[in-house]
């Protein structure tokens, strides 16, 4: 029995409430009655979605990528340890799910190309431990491997080893991933569902993304995609793609509302609009984008646009503590100082807690009828210290939305449920231990790391050679004739 906000942003708290359950669904809500004894001292309300993440159980900052533009931060992620999955994803969805999140995008970063059923089933043990929606985006690449573009250059200078890296990092060919997508689909249940996961388009060939696209219209499953991220990645794919990137991806069939993009941090109107009419949903990911260097998404213009979005914290919140309700605040205070002297708000609330609770959680499950408290509707909810957020409120019943905008964070997440299961009380996960999870993660990394030699000087020069690269403009340049870049790796690969 709890004071109950259905529908943030469209409803007042009710209460005190009773929510009955049956089989993981809301059976009805009802107004508490004497004999229901004492309420208690929470606020019951929608449990949040993440819209995109990595499940990255250590954090970046942890092996030793600090933050950087992401062309420079992406070659610094080599250094963390091939650690067991189902620790590595377990601590990344128990901090999760103590921050209120009932579902997440999992954006699949392998470490291991030649196990990625192996981490699969890793990930998917973690989600059904922890309890939370996980949508697992199988990864898909082949091209870019260090820089985007002819990156022969690079290679001649940095010689051997980033060859050798360079072809370590092209991943499976189309067919093995196609075929790894259907096995890893077995694994799928209550808590484990898969998505196709081409991870950028300078990233994925084309023929790649047509058959993905195909493929998702054909069984339905959705695609989870970054996309213009950074201004470089901008700039490459115009100096490619007559007429814009958008207009490409749409022709061969990529956009739909199947399609989630992570970021589109430099999208422009005209694309917002064509990404509107085709259903698809942006997710926004504002500390990444702070930390990353990359940019300040024009939340704004989506919302003006009527393309839906969802809200992110892509493994890099801005203090690394995992807070989806920090995160909502952070979005809402960029997107208003985005346009100063305005008077409205740049998002309104009622959008902008849609993204939270709604339009980022059917990215994951599709359109279940959650994100809202209704019956009928899943029994996702999360329960907030109503003390602790509203107790030095002069006003006796206080609207609570402001406090939930202003102060709220992960401390005041006293429990959640997700399907009718309690999956986090008393503000720790049921199903799993986190602190002996991240402990285990810690020490078995602690460990791979000692094996391995630390070569910062080879590093340095890595990212001195990847500035120059794109100080150059050699994004901007064609790609290389197929035929000749072969040639080229051939004599690399027999130095």
């Amino acid at each position: 029995m709890a004071r109950l906000l259905a529908r943030p942003g469209h409803a007042a708290a009710i209460g005190p409430c009773v929510i009955e359950i049956d089989g993981g669904m809301i059976r009805r809500i009802r107004p508490a009655a004497p004999d229901d004894g004492a309420p208690l001292p929470v606020l019951a309300m929608p449990a949040l979605a993440d819209a995109h993440d990595h499940g990255r159980g250590l954090r970046s900052l942890a092996i030793g990528a600090a933050d950087a533009p992401l062309e420079l931060w992406i070659s610094r992620l080599g250094a963390e340890p091939v650690v067991d999955p189902y620790l590595r994803a377990g601590a990344a969805f128990a901090r999760l799910a103590e921050s209120g999140v009932c579902a997440v995008n999992h954006c699949h970063n392998t470490q291991d190309g030649r196990a990625l059923l192996e981490e699969a089933r890793g990930v998917a043990r973690a989600a059904s431990a922890v309890g939370i929606r996980v949508g697992f985006a199988v990864p898909f690449a082949g091209r870019n491997p260090l820089v985007y573009g002819d990156e022969r250059a690079l290679l001649t200078a940095l010689g051997p080893r980033a060859q050798a890296e360079a072809a370590a990092r092209r991943g499976r060919t189309l067919e093995e991933g196609l075929a790894l997508v259907e096995r890893i689909a077995e694994l799928e249940g209550p808590c484990f569902s898969v998505q196709y996961g081409p991870v950028g388009p300078q990233w994925v060939e084309d023929g790649a993304l047509r058959a993905i696209a195909r493929a998702s219209a054909e069984t339905g499953r959705r695609v989870h995609m970054h996309l213009f991220e950074t201004q470089t990645q901008r700039d490459w794919a115009d100096a490619r793609y007559e007429g814009g990137l958008v207009a490409h991806l749409d022709r061969i069939g990529l956009l739909s509302d199947r399609l989630t993009l992570a970021h589109a941090v430099w999208l422009r109107p005209d694309e917002a609009e064509l990404l509107a009419e085709r259903g698809v949903t942006i997710s926004l990911n504002p500390s990444s984008n702070l930390r990353l260097r990359s940019g300040l998404a024009p939340a704004a213009l989506f919302h003006r646009a009527g393309l839906g979005f969802g809200i992110g914290l892509d493994g890099m919140s801005l203090d690394d503590d995992d807070d989806m309700l920090r995160e909502v605040r952070l979005l809402r205070h960029l997107a208003n100082a985005a346009q100063p002297g305005s008077h409205e708000e740049a998002i309104p609330v009622p959008a902008l807690l849609d993204a939270a609770f709604v339009t980022g959680r059917r990215s994951i499950v599709g359109d279940d009828g959650g994100g809202r408290l209704q019956a009928g509707a899943p029994c996702d909810l999360m329960l907030l210290d109503l003390p602790a957020l509203a107790g030095d409120v002069l006003d006796p019943d206080p609207d609570l939305i402001p406090l939930l905008l202003g102060r709220a964070s992960r401390r005041h997440v006293r429990g959640m449920m997700v399907a009718g299961r309690m999956v986090v009380a008393d503000g720790a996960c049921t199903g799993v231990d986190r602190p002996a999870i991240e402990q285990a993660l810690l020490s078995q990394a602690r460990d791979v790391a000692a094996r391995v030699a630390r070569d910062p000087a080879w590093q340095q020069a890595r990212e001195e050679g990847i500035r120059r690269f794109y100080a150059y403009n050699h994004h901007l340049l064609p790609d290389p004739d197929p035929e000749e870049a072969k040639k080229h790796h051939r004599r690399d690969d027999r130095r």
